[in-house]
């Protein structure tokens, strides 16, 4: 394919983005419930934990350093330059404004072990593979700027009981994820011009589309069906709370 033909092969992967998801979709047309809000929020905050460490892999793996020096930007959006910034503390703040804490956010007490394994999953792909899937896999964030603005748009007018202060991370997420897919499109079309490799990227992007939509449907599972792990044995919560080695 030519770049453009390439670009527009990706940009057509958009149709399988988890904003179609019936899950995703409650939320924003005001469907969904106060804990399934709470239980999306606090899922996702264990893909977003990941996403600086799984920048960190690729820049590891990287041994460009002007393609360093570019993705170094992606994983301080999330850490912050300091304590009390960034997109993990926005995440955090989206937390406390849909009336969960901070602590149990972070024990990570809400992560079924559907999204635990897709999250993982993607982790580890981005520590073995060359930096340039790693990369392209991250393209995902093509899309993401309509999952945003969906966000910004419908969510005030729904759910009223979300405090303001809880809208930060989308709001800063528009601007910077125009500028991340403008790095990593030009990565990708400098570097894949072969049949095999447009290919091969192409089906990396369907992986990472496939980790966002079956996080979703293991939430879909627990908090739409009411069926979480071990339903038919007991109420609690007795999944794993994940083995660092």
């Amino acid at each position: 394919m030519t770049p453009a033909e390439f670009e527009q092969a990706l940009r057509d992967k958009g149709a399988c983005y988890h904003i179609y998801h019936p899950f995703h979709r409650a939320m924003y047309e005001g469907r969904a419930s106060r804990e399934q809000i709470q239980g999306w929020v606090a899922n996702r905050f264990y893909y977003q934990s990941r996403i600086p460490r799984k920048d960190a892999a690729i820049l590891a793996n990287c041994p460009h350093p002007e393609v360093r020096r570019k993705w170094l930007q992606r994983l301080l959006d999330q850490d912050g330059q300091e304590d009390g910034e960034g997109g993990l503390e926005a995440w955090l703040q989206l937390a406390e404004a849909v009336g969960l804490s901070r602590e149990e956010v972070l024990s990570e007490e809400w992560v079924l072990p559907g999204v635990r394994f897709a999250v993982d999953a993607y982790l580890n792909f981005t520590r073995r593979a060359h930096w340039l899937d790693a990369a392209g896999s991250s393209l995902t964030e093509l899309f993401a700027p309509q999952i945003h603005q969906s966000r910004l748009s419908s969510w005030p007018q729904h759910y009223p009981w979300i405090a303001e202060s809880g809208y930060r991370y989308f709001r800063s997420r528009l601007g910077q994820a125009q500028r991340d897919v403008s790095h990593g499109l030009q990565l990708v079309l400098e570097h894949c011009r072969t049949q095999e490799s447009q290919q091969r990227l192409l089906n990396i992007l369907q992986f990472k589309l496939d980790i966002l939509w079956s996080m979703l449907d293991a939430m879909s599972m627990a908090y739409e069906l009411g069926r979480p792990p071990y339903h038919t044995v007991s109420a609690e919560r007795l999944w794993h709370r994940g083995i660092e080695p």
